[in-house]
């Protein structure tokens, strides 16, 4: 393969600083509480009004969602809805039956879903029925949701509105680090999560990774991925921005083009800045230094090295723009999301189509998927066994136990036996003496 252009920073790079603060920020709320993360609010994001909001407050910041916007967002938050019942009905409770043993799994959601919806350089509506409808039809009781003050205000209209129809049950006007530790310590609603979900930058997702173990957490979450997989047939306009498209996200945000067409790489790369030059100034310069700082373009000699990198890269985004789209299908295994031919776009999957757009980055997605209903599930095991079918197990139990030294586990299968079958002699391996 050859680098057309190759990124002077990865992903890594700024890990350590935000490791230091975000270390630094947890500690402190942990001590101070409630107290604590109000001094952050007010100091990172200059707000010092109620960070639980009421529905009073609810009602009257919502009332000004225009009634198209509602439409537009009751529809997206359905899909979302749709595909995530959809995949919780993929998986069943069951029972066996095996050499006596009664055996099953049982599903049920956690009691508390913690769901964090940027708000920084975007209003990120859909980041909001993404994880809160998808907690929602996974059946989560209670669902806790925050988002960042938007430019002086509280929650932004359309977050809130998208928030509340999703089916949020708190909600909270904090962004950031002390929105994370909030939800993970119960502070403001009394409520732990037991799962905390959402994207975010890289403090948010440096948080939910120190704080892991205390909360559950649904992916590495951090600043968005792209990659296009393109062919000699291919348009390269239609590459150029959808790679544009997704480096709006952040200055952090990586476009990746793969391809076995180097004519095709070229026009992309003559495209790019064009197209960058020609967003909104905020767009514009989040696009330009993602494409400056993390911006890749690979050419490979077949498309099984293109696989083979694709796969390396494991990129959040992943659309293919290749003829034999079911070869591609077939192939690649790497990918948070995966979006087959022109006719879909990142974009789709972002804002209504339906599959989740919270997704693996840095490389997660070679062992995790996206954000699903099976995230809020808690697969569960249950056994029961009559006391004749315990003959064959315990015995079975005892020598393996004595096998591993374990003589307390041994006796705990010995003393069943000897209740259940008294006169009955049975090989229980040799005791464990040392």
């Amino acid at each position: 393969m050859e680098y057309l252009k190759k990124a002077h920073k990865t992903a890594e790079t700024n890990t350590l600083d935000a490791q230091k603060v975000v270390n630094e920020m947890l500690n402190n709320i942990e001590k101070e509480g409630e107290q604590a993360v109000r001094d952050y609010a007010a100091k990172l994001d200059n707000w010092t009004g109620d960070i639980l909001l009421s529905d009073d407050e609810i009602k009257i910041i919502t009332a000004e969602v225009p009634q198209n916007v509602k439409d537009d967002i009751d529809f997206a938050c359905q899909q979302v809805y749709d595909f995530a019942k959809a995949q919780r009905d993929s998986i069943d409770e069951f029972y066996t039956k095996n050499n006596g043993v009664e055996a099953g799994q049982k599903l049920l959601p956690v009691n508390v879903a913690g769901c964090y919806v940027p708000t920084g350089r975007y209003a990120h509506i859909a980041s909001a029925y993404m994880s809160i409808a998808t907690a929602k039809a996974a059946g989560v009781p209670c669902i806790i949701t925050c988002s960042t003050p938007y430019k002086g205000k509280s929650i932004h209209p359309y977050v809130l509105y998208a928030m509340k129809a999703a089916g949020a049950d708190y909600m909270m006007t904090l962004g950031g680090v002390q929105a994370i530790a909030s939800m993970t310590y119960g502070l403001f609603t009394g409520k732990k999560a037991d799962i905390i979900v959402g994207p975010g930058n890289k403090f948010v997702a440096e948080a939910k990774r120190t704080l892991f173990g205390k909360v559950g957490i649904d992916v590495f979450a951090g600043p968005s991925e792209v990659a296009v997989i393109a062919d000699e047939t291919a348009d390269a306009e239609v590459v150029a921005i959808d790679l544009v498209g997704q480096m709006e996200h952040g200055h952090e945000s990586p476009g990746w083009l793969f391809t076995t067409s180097k004519e095709m790489a070229e026009k992309v790369m003559e495209l790019v800045p064009q197209y960058i030059d020609k967003l909104p100034p905020t767009a514009k310069d989040a696009a330009y230094c993602a494409w400056r700082d993390y911006g890749e373009v690979i050419l490979c000699d077949s498309r099984e090295e293109v696989v083979r990198v694709s796969d390396e890269y494991a990129s959040e985004h992943l659309e293919v723009q290749c003829q034999d789209l079911d070869w591609w299908l077939d192939n690649l295994t790497c990918y948070g999301s995966l979006f087959l031919g022109e006719e879909t776009t990142v974009t789709f999957g972002d804002k209504s189509s339906g599959p989740n757009h919270i997704l693996p980055t840095k490389g997660a997605g070679r062992y995790s998927g996206g954000l699903s209903a099976h995230k809020f599930l808690k697969v569960l095991t249950w056994q029961r066994m009559d006391r004749e079918s315990t003959k064959h197990i315990a015995q079975t139990a005892s020598r393996i136990s004595r096998l591993e030294g374990m003589e307390g586990h041994a006796r705990s299968s010995d003393v069943r036996l000897s209740k259940y079958f008294p006169d009955e002699i049975f090989d229980l391996g040799d005791e464990v003496v040392e």
